[in-house]
């Protein structure tokens, strides 16, 4: 079963500095029939506009990914670790039995644009971690480039999660495909970053909508045109 979430759908917020679509109950948005999707709790996209950004504040029990779009996002928190994350990096935190940090955006002229996915851990009372890298762009042409996930996939690096998923990217040409299989009782979610594609010959996902797939053990990728989009398989 696929079922298709177009990016009007999202619930979106405006503070000024902060403009943010929420895929899943999130602050002020709560729904009850849309709270998570498997172990994916959170799928926020966010623009954070020049030299603002989310002030120190703690987490617990979640595991954190960030992903930027375009711009740069400064990450600072209480275990010590501060970097800036940039287009073509992953960053990976681990809030475990608790830990501070804040994220904010510091340019002065250009805003940045990130995706931040909470997934819920597979044990708790972890220790807090953070980890962040650049992955090879070149291979996700045409390809799924796995970027996280729980435990290496064909000698490609991930980030680390404590959570049995694993978190694709890809880049799509025109009219070429790709074949996704897993196994039974498995969930898929697939989000568009830019671009269109195909599911399976029947629904098309456009710029920014996603899907949530369950009960399908093999789903056609298809790009109707240049397309850049995500894959997550759940459990």
């Amino acid at each position: 079963m696929i079922t298709i979430y177009p990016a009007a759908s999202r619930y979106s917020t405006n503070h000024g500095w902060l403009q943010s679509n929420f895929s899943f109950s999130f602050a002020e948005y709560y729904d009850p029939n849309n709270l998570q999707f498997g172990p994916l709790r959170v799928f926020n996209d966010d623009i954070v506009q020049p030299g603002t950004g989310f002030g120190a504040h703690p987490h617990r029990e979640m595991e954190i990914v960030s992903i930027v779009l375009r711009g740069q996002l400064k990450h600072q928190d209480s275990t010590g670790n501060s970097a800036v994350l940039v287009p073509g990096e992953i960053q990976r935190m681990t809030a475990g039995t608790g830990i501070m940090h804040a994220e904010f955006n510091p340019s002065d002229t250009e805003e940045v644009n990130f995706l931040q996915l909470w997934f819920l851990p597979d044990e708790k009372g972890l220790e807090p971690s953070y980890e962040q890298f650049a992955y090879n762009q070149e291979a996700m042409r045409n390809n799924l480039l796995p970027i996280v996930a729980k435990r290496q996939v064909d000698g490609h690096r991930v980030a680390h999660i404590h959570q049995d998923l694993t978190l694709y990217l890809s880049r799509l040409d025109t009219g070429k495909s790709l074949t996704f299989t897993q196994a039974e009782g498995r969930r898929i979610y697939v989000f568009v970053i830019e671009g269109e594609l195909e599911l399976n010959g029947k629904k098309t996902l456009h710029t920014r909508d996603a899907a949530r797939i369950m009960d399908t053990l093999v789903l056609e990728l298809k790009a109707a045109e240049n397309v850049h989009f995500m894959l997550i398989d759940l459990p």
